[in-house]
């Protein structure tokens, strides 16, 4: 069991990981603190309905239009699961409509997500406490994007401490284009968007660039359908819209 040392003006504590009780609680808290997610609203838990066997655990939007299928378990997840997600996947993708009527029945939905209902891309989450490093080569051979992230916890008197850790390909690991994803590059903000406008928004962004460098700042540069961000690890530090 993995120890977290937090050093503090009072000194130095030990803390011990707090494994979450049940999928429900690690479900509960992973839909409560949408900062997690990084850039997806949350529209449903346990979604029912449909012809499928399983019920996926939370479907969401995140900010390029894509429906997100989010798996939790609470159990060292390995390539086993990929089945099941892609069985939550198949559904979406042949049911825009019932997609749809989740998110007319959501509240507070972002301005800047605007779902393409007649081209419903599906984007695919497995979150665990651990997931072995092998479920990768399996994901690389599925035409879904799919992100792999690891979440585990501390406990601290009244305060909780997370750690989230996103699966990464290794460098030197052929990668496999995704379907679906385009490339943001110039033509493709310009079949979308007024071209001046999108001159403008890569001027800034270069701006930003240049800022960023200056400064020496750790920070990766992210295009997405409606905006630019900079990310710093798993979360968008600040981005242009």
């Amino acid at each position: 069991m993995a120890n977290l040392f937090w050093k503090s003006s009072q000194g130095t504590k030990s803390l011990l990981a707090t494994p979450f009780k049940t999928e429900e609680e690690l479900e509960k808290i992973v839909f409560e603190t949408s900062d997690l997610l990084e850039d997806i609203f949350v529209l449903k838990r346990q979604v029912r309905g449909g012809a499928k066997s399983g019920i996926p655990d939370i479907v969401g939007m995140d900010s390029d239009g894509n429906v997100c299928i989010l798996e939790l378990k609470n159990t060292s997840v390995d390539a086993s699961i990929i089945p099941q997600v892609l069985e939550y996947a198949f559904w979406a993708e042949r049911n825009p409509d019932s997609i749809r009527a989740l998110w007319l029945e959501a509240e507070d939905k972002p301005d800047d997500i605007s779902p393409t209902w007649d081209n419903l891309q599906v984007r695919i989450l497995v979150i665990a406490p651990s997931i072995l490093k092998s479920t990768l080569d399996l994901v690389d051979k599925i035409n879904y994007p799919v992100d792999l992230i690891e979440v585990r916890r501390w406990i601290e008197g009244k305060n909780e401490f997370l750690h989230v850790n996103k699966l990464e390909a290794e460098l030197n690991k052929r990668v496999k284009p995704t379907a679906g994803r385009p490339e943001y590059n110039k033509r493709f903000y310009k079949s979308l968007f007024n071209p001046r406008s999108v001159d403008q928004f890569l001027k800034y962004v270069r701006e930003v660039e240049l800022l960023i460098k200056k400064n020496g700042w750790e920070l990766e540069t992210n295009f997405k359908k409606l905006h630019c961000g900079f990310k710093a690890g798993f979360f968008n530090a600040f981005g242009i819209k």
